[in-house]
């Protein structure tokens, strides 16, 4: 039901509106899929980590071996999740995997990185990049308009998940996986070895949850229920005034 009010001896009414839709049916179905499992990767990797809290570099790594990293969390041997983490883990990256390659399928036929990920030319000029970061220095909560398209932190960002962090965290993890690297060993072979694709693996991984908190810091500053609902339905319900 409409409400209406006076505004300068004017009526107003507020009144609900469906914005257009703003995520495509794969892009909700796929980044909710994904989500639930980077958060199973997550939860597993934090007690895989947890059993053996040490980085290495080249092929071998031991206790009382020599450590390029030591990380400042418990050094828990006897974890009683450990075993079962490196399950979940393990399925938790194949739904990843599985996940990440029909999202890049798709969005290649329906030409969504094209329209909404790929940076125009408008986007390179330094009065729109200053501008972008200068807003979100100052925290500022984007107009509605702004909500509609991307901004180019978001497309650089999104195109660097998705094309380059990705793809590395998958590479190194099939690198610590006996079975794929006694078929292709080229795979570990370019990092060096074994413990290295670890590590690397690790700090990759340290970037996606860092990217996971700002993405949802932003999230909350431009609207959580409004942006949430449109990643669920595919469009947000405004309140806007009329006369």
């Amino acid at each position: 039901m409409a409400e209406s009010a006076q505004f300068s001896g004017l009526p107003v009414q507020k009144f609900e509106v469906l914005e257009p839709p703003r995520h495509a049916l794969f892009v909700r179905v796929t980044h909710w899929i994904y989500t639930l499992s980077f958060f199973g990767l997550v939860l597993s990797g934090i007690a895989i980590i947890l059993a053996h809290p040490r980085l290495y570099w080249g092929e071998t790594g031991a206790v009382g071996a020599p450590s390029l990293i030591d990380l400042p969390v418990p050094f828990v041997r006897d974890i009683p999740i450990r075993g079962p983490g490196r399950y979940v883990h393990f399925l938790s990256a194949w739904i990843c995997v599985i996940t990440g390659l029909i999202y890049v399928l798709a969005g290649a036929f329906t030409k969504h990185f094209r329209r909404n990920l790929l940076p125009t030319r408008k986007h390179f000029s330094w009065h729109s990049i200053s501008q972008v970061v200068l807003d979100h220095l100052r925290f500022k909560k984007p107009t509605e308009d702004d909500a509609q398209s991307y901004n180019v932190l978001q497309r650089f960002s999104y195109l660097a998940v998705v094309f380059v962090l990705l793809p590395l965290m998958i590479w190194t993890g099939l690198a610590m996986s006996p079975a794929i690297v006694s078929v292709f060993p080229f795979v570990v072979t370019v990092f060096g070895g074994q413990q290295s694709a670890r590590t690397i693996h690790f700090f990759v991984a340290v970037f996606l949850v860092v990217f996971l908190l700002v993405h949802l810091a932003m999230v909350c500053l431009a609207g959580f229920k409004l942006r949430t609902g449109a990643m669920i339905v595919g469009c947000s319900v405004v309140r806007r005034d009329r006369p």
